[in-house]
């Protein structure tokens, strides 16, 4: 079996982050860039399978500049086999779609049973990379996976909705995208940190991918961000003082929400 694991440089996730106001997009040297937790749910469910399947082998998937290298080693650390890399000056900017164009091209040519990654990023929250990535691929999808269970050829998930979940079941070769539910990610030891640095790493740019510039990067993409909003500033609260008694209180906390419309 060999499973491919799309994984991501995203910001960290608890700096504040900070928008190229050339560019309309996302400083990403602003903060030190840390592994899409997502994508380690992912990885997680990945080794488990590895780990209980003979032959197979597991394989990252990075689409990004030179310096997101300390992430796929962070992702090798995990205990992955190897990893490819799209890298190129013209896919930065690249919107959800073009991101799905950029990594099907990466794996035409590329024998695998699973993709398996997170259900979204952390700088992007679109949730939408992984049903897109299956259209490009002509695969099923089978989103938002909280749990995955691999027989042979057979791939079972139970799909994460608002009122519980729903059981599908595709033949692989599959797309899978999975939710935090799933699993609890393990700690890479010493042992695998240090084997990471010697792991294979293949690149790749457009031109070995058979893509035009025209199709990837702001210049492709089909998406568009217009204007940016800074949050509001919180606005001070109201304090209800009380006499002791409880009744002031109560009173003006129902005055409060008769007059919010409330109650």
């Amino acid at each position: 079996m060999r499973i491919i694991c799309p994984v991501k440089r995203v910001p960290d996730t608890a700096a504040d982050k900070k928008i190229d106001e050339s560019t309309w997009t996302v400083d990403r040297d602003a903060s030190e860039p840390v592994l899409n937790a997502n994508d380690e749910w992912a990885i997680e469910e990945a080794m488990r399978i590895k780990e209980r399947t003979d032959d197979t082998e597991v394989v990252a998937l990075n689409m990004g500049p030179d310096s997101a290298q300390q992430i796929i080693r962070k992702a090798l650390s995990y205990g992955l086999d190897g990893a490819l890399q799209v890298t190129d000056e013209q896919i930065e900017g690249s919107d959800a779609l073009a991101t799905a164009r950029v990594l099907a091209k990466a794996l035409e040519g590329e024998s695998f049973d699973l993709v398996l990654m997170g259900n979204q990023s952390s700088d992007a929250r679109t949730t939408l990379v992984p049903a897109m990535l299956a259209e490009f691929l002509g695969l099923p999808a089978l989103t938002f996976a909280k749990y995955l269970e691999v027989d042979g050829d057979q791939v079972l998930a139970h799909r994460e909705t608002a009122s519980g979940h729903v059981a599908v079941k595709a033949t692989a070769p599959a797309v899978v995208s999975v939710v935090e539910a799933i699993n609890e990610p393990r700690y890479p030891s010493f042992k695998g940190i240090m084997a990471a640095k010697k792991k294979p790493l293949e690149q790749r740019d457009l031109a070995t991918l058979g893509l035009d510039a025209s199709e990837v990067g702001q210049q492709g993409a089909s998406t568009k961000v217009v204007d940016i909003s800074p949050k509001p500033p919180k606005e001070a609260g109201q304090k209800v003082e009380d006499d002791g008694s409880g009744q002031v209180g109560a009173q003006s906390l129902v005055e409060w929400l008769a007059e919010q419309k409330l109650v």
